[in-house]
Parts: structure tokens; C-alpha cells; sequence
């Protein structure tokens, strides 16, 4: 199954109305039985398409699939396009590992790839993040830097506020951050970032960086991505409602605003992106628990230094953390 007869076949399907075999097959040019063994296939990878007796074929419901012209369409500027290329694949393991596993991209020329489907996407230490198909969005940036940008650590906290802001601008103005790479809507988890570094010979540095989004989860989908005593999941049909953007001018709004990020991270560091960091913390002030592989502390959340560090108070001090889990401790129901 190519990624190119899948696309095909869902974009004869993206209307969420019934079609039948016999149509798809025609307009494919592959015989009744192909369809057949395509939907099945397309089924294995999560693709949710009903069979009607007799029929034909439909998805529950319409489906916008995403296209990379439209993607850098949405990314650029009039009379300034978006100087990128974008891949957009149907299926993959995971677009941070397809661009961790390649070799780094050139300096000033990110590679950036979208997929429709991740078999085996990635969170936070090594969790698993499941994006069921048309629901969201993943995509991975991978980024090279002629040297070690400084504060290094802090760069997914730039790139929260990047994404954050994005989002509040196309109307989902409760978007807050969660440290040190959640985002959060009414301590409910919309997505997270995730970043895998490689130092370069000569003192360069690459970086991968992925972002996972929920955009519009169905019931069926919402249940598949709760996970016991994690944190709850929101996605953008609810913080947007009747804003929210097509899945193509959202994919490319955060793209820009990813890559402008990592652009002036590279020249300025964490320095103008902190203060707004610290506005969009849902977790300064409020009582905490820290979790790590040692054990776990409680205190008050006080934000982040300059290298990213969670700074917390407890027992009369301030400790400082580079790793580990944070909830709220109020409200452990809320944990996020």
C-alpha cells in the first residue's frame, strides 16, 4: 500500500459520503477487489471507513486531509511564500525519529514533515503519543544551528510560547503552557512539544523538534487517547468552537510560528521569550508536586530561569528542576 493510493482513495472518501466500490474502483483505475483489500488495509492503520451493504464505502464523517501546497500556502506572507519544503506523508513511525534518523539538514534549510497517521509517535520520556487519523495534527522541524544556541534547555519553553500564541490568535485565547513542554486549556492537555538533540562535529547542533496537537476528537477517538490517571485531553473544537481554523491554514500557522522560534532562539536565546513564558505558565503560583525517578517533592511553583529550570519553593528554599513531572497538588483531579 503506497502513500499515494492511500491518499487517493481517502480523498475520494474525504466528503464523508457513500460511494460505491465500483465508483472508487473506476476512478482509481484498480479493480473492485483492490478497493477492497484498501479499505482493509487503511482500516489496520486506524482509518475509521464503513461498509454499507451493497453500497458502498464512506468515512464517519468529512475529512480535510492535509496537503503540502496548502500547508505553505498558510505558512507564508502575501508576496512572501514560505521558503520551505514540506513533506506530507500518510503513515510513519514517528516524524521526529524519520528526522532524527536522516542526516542533519543544511543551516538555513529545515526540513519539515507532516504525517497523517503516527504508528508510533513520541512524548516526554519515551511516553507514547497516539493521534488517531484526521483528529490532529503531527509534524517534526528538523533544524540545524551553525553553533550551541545558549540556554539551550529552554528552547521547548520558546517554542510553548510560539505555539501558545499561535493558538490564541487563531481563537483559542485559554491556551496556556504547562512545564516544560504542555499545552494546556483549562489544565486539560491540547498537545505537547518534544525535542531530541545532536551536537555536530566542529561545535554545531541539530534539533528535532515534534509537536503533537489535538485538533477534533471524536468520542471513539477521545476514549482511544484517555489514559488512566494521566492528564485529562481537550482539543481545539472545544477551546475554538465555530473558529476553528481548517486543519491545513492551522498546520501552517504553527509551522511559521515554530520556525520563527527556532530562528530567534538561534540569534537571542531565551531572553525574549521569557517573560511571555511566564504569563502563559497555567502552573506559577499554585501549589505543586514534582515527580521523579527519586521520588517527588511538593511546593509552590515560582516558573522557570533563564535555562528553563522549573524553580519551585519548598520547605523555606527554592529548588531547581530540569526534569520530571509536575500536577497540581490542590487539585489532583486537575493534574496535568
Amino acid at each position: 500500500m503506497s502513500d499515494a493510493t492511500c491518499r487517493a482513495l481517502l480523498a475520494l472518501l474525504a466528503d464523508g459520503r457513500l460511494h460505491a466500490g465500483p465508483e472508487l474502483a473506476a476512478r482509481l483505475d484498480v479493480s473492485r477487489t483492490a478497493v477492497w483489500k484498501l479499505v482493509g488495509e487503511l482500516r489496520q492503520t486506524g482509518v475509521g471507513i464503513a461498509s454499507v451493504d451493497r453500497r458502498g464505502y464512506r468515512l464517519a464523517g468529512p475529512c480535510e486531509l492535509l496537503d503540502a501546497d496548502a500547508i505553505r500556502g498558510a505558512a507564508g506572507h502575501p508576496g512572501r511564500p514560505f521558503p520551505c519544503e514540506v513533506e506530507v506523508h500518510f503513515a510513519t513511525e514517528s516524524t521526529n525519529e524519520y528526522l532524527y534518523a536522516a542526516p542533519a539538514p543544511p543551516v538555513g534549510s529545515p526540513r519539515i514533515v507532516f504525517a497523517e497517521i503516527q504508528r508510533a509517535g513520541r512524548g516526554r520520556r519515551g511516553r507514547s503519543w497516539f493521534a488517531p487519523f484526521g483528529s490532529g495534527l503531527t509534524f517534526s522541524i528538523a533544524w540545524s544551528y551553525p553553533e550551541v544556541p545558549a540556554e539551550l534547555s529552554a528552547l521547548s519553553l520558546a517554542l510553548g510560547v510560539q505555539v501558545a500564541d499561535a493558538l490564541r490568535s487563531a481563537g483559542a485565547g485559554e491556551t496556556m503552557l504547562k512545564w516544560p513542554n504542555d499545552i494546556v486549556w483549562r489544565h486539560r492537555k491540547l498537545g505537547g512539544l518534544l525535542i531530541q538533540l545532536r551536537l555536530e562535529a566542529g561545535g554545531a547542533a541539530s534539533v528535532v523538534v515534534g509537536l503533537g496537537l489535538n485538533v477534533a476528537l471524536s468520542a471513539e477517538a477521545r476514549s482511544s487517547v484517555a489514559v488512566p490517571g494521566a492528564t485529562p485531553v481537550a482539543d481545539l473544537g472545544e477551546a475554538m468552537g465555530e473558529q476553528l481554523p481548517s486543519r491545513n491554514a492551522l498546520a501552517g500557522r504553527l509551522l511559521a510560528a515554530m520556525c520563527d522560534g527556532l530562528e530567534r532562539f538561534g540569534r537571542e536565546g531565551f531572553a525574549p521569550f521569557a517573560a511571555r513564558w511566564q504569563e502563559l505558565d497555567s502552573l506559577c503560583g499554585a501549589e505543586v508536586r514534582v515527580t521523579q525517578s527519586t521520588g517527588s517533592i511538593e511546593g509552590r511553583a515560582l516558573g522557570a530561569d533563564r535555562d528553563g529550570a522549573l524553580r519551585v519553593e519548598t520547605g523555606g528554599r527554592v529548588e531547581r528542576y530540569l526534569a520530571g513531572d509536575v500536577s497540581l497538588r490542590a487539585a489532583p483531579e486537575l493534574a496535568v
